[in-house]
């Protein structure tokens, strides 16, 4: 069992990483916030519920910047949140139901998938152009917000999983523009995410304020790098973060890792 000042130390410097990366990936940060919380002992619920704050802190300070930089595609960030909003109140009340393993096991499935279509985006979608007003392409957009909403709360992880891969593989935008687009769908499926929660007492509020500070601060640091990031390299470092994590989860809710 860690000491009060370690697990602090600790909680702070993840939500740093997971504030800078997230927000230069468009992700939300989760996707480490969760596998730290869960390696300190928090169940599933209370990680998750946890991880969101932060997922906000870091979605809020990101948008602040991102759209200082002029970078967010206001119309299609707002749209896919009005779907996902929905889902990620359904989330918080799902992640009740979720047994450990059965939670490890799903979300390493869901990064490794993930990150494979992260990977291989560029081979699969070589001059890529999309028509926005076609029906069936807005349909799938939204339906995918609405899943992604319900896998932010249920995991913690905010949703910006699904919303990059879709802005980059269904839209075709830039992972330049895909990313501060994310932030500020996270931010407002995030808030939803968290209210849910709360009203049901999930989460640590304790250890989501020291997440929420590091994240808060990282977001910053993130917004600015990514500035002068290509997009080939954080596509690259998003996949890699999501697979490594994705194996660590699924051998544990195979009870295979120890």
């Amino acid at each position: 069992m860690l000491e009060p000042i370690s697990t602090v130390i600790i909680l702070a410097a993840v939500g740093l990483a997971a504030g800078t990366l997230g927000s230069m990936l468009g992700v939300g940060g989760g996707i480490i916030m969760v596998p730290a919380l869960t390696f300190l002992n928090l169940s599933p619920t209370q990680a998750a519920s946890t991880s969101l704050i932060a997922v906000m802190s870091t979605s809020v300070s990101s948008t602040i910047e991102y759209a200082r930089q002029k970078r967010i595609d206001y119309a299609l960030g707002l749209a896919m949140a009005a779907c996902a909003i929905p889902g990620g109140v359904l989330g918080a009340v799902l992640s009740e139901y979720l047994l450990e393993d059965t939670f490890k096991l799903y979300f390493g499935i869901l990064l490794i998938l993930t990150g494979l279509y992260i990977l291989y985006k560029n081979s699969v979608l070589k001059d890529h152009r999309v028509n926005r007003r076609s029906l069936p392409l807005q349909v799938a957009v939204f339906t995918a917000s609405f899943g992604a909403g319900i896998i932010s709360s249920l995991f913690g992880v905010g949703g910006g999983i699904v919303f990059v891969p879709t802005m980059l593989l269904v839209l075709g935008l830039t992972m330049h523009r895909a990313a501060p687009t994310s932030q500020l769908t996270l931010m407002m499926t995030a808030i939803a995410g968290v209210f849910t929660h709360s009203a049901l007492g999930h989460p640590d509020y304790l250890q989501a304020v020291v997440l929420s500070a590091g994240a808060f601060v990282g977001a910053q640091i993130g917004a600015r790098l990514s500035r002068m990031t290509k997009d080939m390299l954080l596509q690259r470092v998003l996949a890699v973060i999501l697979m490594t994590v994705a194996i660590i989860f699924i051998l544990d809710g195979l009870n295979l890792r120890y």
